[in-house]
């Protein structure tokens, strides 16, 4: 996949990273679950690096949980990221060395509790969108795909409705065998299930948030909002039947990280 000049200005994504990833527990005891790392940085860079081969500059992450981990990261991130010389004393001072900067982003880390459902956190988080922002996208902090973000934007753009959302197969929890009689002829490990889910990778128009997301009440973005507007027929499916991939357990972060450590990360096409 090569990297889409965007036609139009790109829209803010906005990162939901406040949950607590119990099912990955051993880790996140330690850490939010979107800082989680694969390889050397966690898997919330990852997802910004996506969507910033595609234009996006502007990222906003919902934080709940342990949100100092991002805190502390994003203001140290050139500290992390280059050889630093220490000047100490009282006009002390700190000069970066073999550090490329690439990342012109501009990252808003928004406080939206530490027990807020998804649907409050865009809520809150909304307020950090601009008056110019007709539409932002919308993730989940805990996934990676090989997804065209340029092509999910112009097919939102064309389609017009309120939410788009990223239609993926999900890899089956067991493996499939197949058999000749009794005999096992072949193993798959983890088949795509036939059908679709909400792989996130969304787009809404802002205007989503106040007719669906009420202001006064706590409600999980993926219950009555997503379901009232699919019945106002205001949802559109864009499907990618590319790499997708969730890190909800131990396994699955095995899985990333051995793929990145392989040089064979499907979610770095576009970088």
């Amino acid at each position: 996949m090569k990297k889409i000049e965007a036609t139009k200005e790109m829209p803010p994504v906005m990162i939901l990273c406040g949950g607590m990833g119990s099912r990955l527990r051993d880790v996140t005891e330690l850490l939010p679950k979107p800082m989680v790392p694969i390889g050397t940085q966690p898997i919330v860079w990852h997802i910004m690096k996506t969507y910033a081969a595609f234009g996006v500059t502007r990222f906003i992450l919902c934080l709940g949980y342990k949100r100092e981990c991002f805190i502390d990261y994003f203001l140290k991130y050139h500290a992390y990221a280059a050889d630093i010389t220490v000047s100490l004393g009282q006009h002390g001072k700190i000069a970066y060395h073999n550090h490329s900067g690439e990342e012109e982003w501009e990252v808003t880390l928004a406080n939206t509790g530490l027990e807020t459902m998804t649907g409050g956190r865009v809520v809150r988080a909304g307020q950090y969108l601009k008056d110019s922002d007709e539409d932002f996208f919308l993730t989940y902090g805990d996934a990676v795909a090989n997804i065209d973000i340029q092509a999910l934007y112009q097919a939102h753009l064309k389609h017009d409705r309120l939410l788009t959302l990223t239609a993926v197969h999900q890899a089956g929890r067991f493996g499939e065998i197949e058999l000749d009689g009794n005999q096992v002829n072949r193993f798959n490990e983890k088949p795509p299930n036939e059908g679709y889910v909400n792989g996130g990778f969304m787009v809404l128009k802002k205007s989503f948030i106040k007719r669906y997301i009420s202001e006064h009440e706590d409600v999980f973005f993926e219950h009555a909002p997503m379901i009232n507007a699919t019945a106002d027929h205001q949802v559109e499916a864009y499907k990618h039947e590319g790499f997708w991939q969730c890190m909800d357990t131990p396994r699955e972060h095995s899985l990333l990280n051995a793929l990145w450590q392989a040089g064979k990360a499907p979610w770095t096409e576009a970088w």
